[in-house]
């Protein structure tokens, strides 16, 4: 049954076209991805610089059994 279907059948010859095809779209998504991450890694040094090298001290916890 298949057979006398694809009995006529001509396969057609698909030429490659950039335009139509829409090959640029994945070329634009990577360039935001990129500049996403680039982006994002300027904040986190600017952050970093930021806070600089300060260092956080914390008093000891007091405890309901410790001697006043």
């Amino acid at each position: 049954m298949s057979d006398d279907l694809f009995k006529d059948y001509v396969p057609e010859i698909l030429v490659y076209d950039e335009a139509v095809d829409g090959s640029g779209e994945y070329k634009i998504r990577d360039e935001h991805l990129n500049t996403k991450e680039n982006l994002l890694e300027k904040i986190r040094r600017k952050k970093a610089a930021a806070k600089g090298n300060k260092t956080v001290f914390r008093q000891n916890i007091r405890t309901e059994n410790e001697d006043k």
